[in-house]
């Protein structure tokens, strides 16, 4: 029997597991904040230009900055997308639902506000059940960019969309805790090769495993070729720093109040104010699926430092290393 709940918070915010009232707001132009498995994003119809520039609004997102289309199956990908390249639908085949985007030449249909004027969209099937029941009642995909204001920690509970952005969305869909919790690898093609754009929760041992080797690419912040690229972003409002040696860092940091974010090891310092430890256990999949949701605890300590330590750059440990990088921008 499903079992749905529904709570205002203050300024009429609604906090529901309803996604009928989801679907209506949606139908209606509006937008929504929705769970994935990997993060919360902002959800609208992407042929409504009232809801794309909505996004771009509420996030304070450049425009030059494309968004992520979410569609409910694979059948569905001829909407948004053409000339698919085979090892694309190898790619999808493996992966989708789940947390791989892929970078493919759009249809004429899509608009430059989705796609930040490029040729190419970026497009995924998310693996959350509320997510996918609800993509299967709309009659168009959605685009849904991490629930945060540009360059924030991206949130991985309604709670922390909420926080972001309470009387300014009518509607948070409740999906409980982000099981990836960090957002999507993407990736694109070009002439059968295939592009690394962003680290993601698909390793890319596991990609290169279905089509062969992955080139990575560089690129500024002029005009990113794929969402996730700027080098700054996923940051708290504390200032933080990455480090090789906690204890040097922490000497070196001395008259500040400093928080910790370790992998596996709790720190002894007692000149500590706070510390998150992302996997007792030394998984770095439970790393990642903790990272932003420790960022967020930490970033309320009132603290005047974050210190992380660098992990190790296998797997996820990449993901996270990389939303580290651009969190010390």
């Amino acid at each position: 029997m499903l079992v749905v709940c529904n709570y205002k918070i203050k300024n009429m915010t609604l906090i529901t597991s309803n996604i009928n009232e989801a679907k209506e707001l949606l139908d209606n132009e509006d937008v929504v904040a929705i769970p994935t498995e990997t993060v919360y994003g902002l959800a609208g119809n992407i042929f409504s230009e009232k809801a794309l520039k909505k996004i771009y609004a509420l996030k304070s997102r450049p425009s030059y900055n494309p968004l992520i289309v979410h569609i409910k199956s694979i059948s569905d990908l001829h909407l948004v997308a053409c000339e698919i390249p085979d090892k694309a639908l190898k790619l999808a085949d493996a992966f989708w639902p789940g947390p791989l985007t892929l970078i493919l030449k759009k249809q004429p249909t899509i608009s430059d506000i989705v796609t930040a004027g490029k040729q190419t969209v970026a497009v995924r099937v998310p693996n959350h059940p509320i997510a996918l029941e609800l993509l299967k009642k709309l009659d168009y995909p959605v685009a849904a960019p991490s629930a945060n204001p540009f360059t924030s920690i991206s949130p991985t509970t309604a709670q922390h969309v909420f926080e972001f952005f309470n009387s300014e969305l009518k509607l948070i869909l409740d999906g409980g805790s982000c099981i990836k919790g960090v957002e999507s690898t993407i990736v694109g093609f070009l002439d059968n090769e295939v592009i690394l754009y962003r680290h993601g929760s698909t390793s890319i041992e596991a990609i290169e495993k279905v089509i062969g080797k992955v080139k990575i690419f560089i690129n500024d912040d002029v005009a990113p070729d794929a969402p996730g690229m700027l080098k700054k972003h996923y940051s708290p409002k504390t200032p933080i720093i990455r480090t090789d040696s906690i204890e040097e860092s922490i000497k070196l940091h001395s008259n500040k109040k400093i928080g910790l974010l370790l992998f596996n090891t709790e720190n002894t310092d007692l000149n500590i104010e706070c510390q998150e430890i992302l996997s007792k256990d030394s998984d770095l999949e439970e790393a990642a699926s903790n990272l932003f949701a420790a960022l967020h605890r930490l970033d309320k300590c009132k603290l005047e430092l974050i210190i992380a330590e660098k992990f190790p750059n296998k797997g996820q440990g990449k993901t996270i290393n990389d939303r580290l990088s651009r969190a010390t921008k």
